[in-house]
């Protein structure tokens, strides 16, 4: 049996090469992976906290907050207030129009990889790694 520590190097070489393979594509949208990931989160998660979009995506804060700032610079995200100090963020008219050529380079690139080794949606890793992710971000929400 392969020693499971190589699963998170294998993991990081996927990670690395989804960013250098769609980089470019993001770029002609002024975004970076990191960014498209963020939208992606507000998306998903309306109302939610820069805080929050840091912690679900297991991200530096200080980067969360420059990538923010950035992509409400180019109308993608609007901030307004929320519960106590909490600042929402969502998306603008911009984004939303945005957010599903994002996301289809994403599934594209994905969907690319899975199908190269026969892996489906629905394949038992799958459901391991999100299982694992899951866990990790809920430790982060605390």
């Amino acid at each position: 049996m392969k020693d499971i520590g190589y699963l998170a190097q294998d993991i990081s070489i996927l990670h690395r090469q989804y960013y250098k393979d769609t980089g470019k594509q993001f770029k002609k949208h002024h975004l970076n992976p990191t960014a498209a990931c963020i939208l992606l989160t507000v998306r998903d998660h309306p109302d939610i906290n820069q805080n929050q979009v840091a912690k679900s995506l297991v991200i530096d804060k200080g980067l969360a907050t420059r990538e923010i700032k950035k992509m409400e610079q180019l109308d993608y995200l609007t901030k307004t207030s929320g519960t106590g100090k909490a600042i929402n963020l969502n998306l603008t008219g911009t984004g939303k129009k945005i957010v599903p050529i994002i996301n289809d380079i994403r599934k594209e690139w994905w969907q690319s990889r899975f199908s190269e080794t026969g892996i489906s949606p629905d394949s038992p890793l799958v459901a391991a790694i999100e299982k694992v992710v899951k866990v990790i971000t809920s430790d982060a929400k605390e």
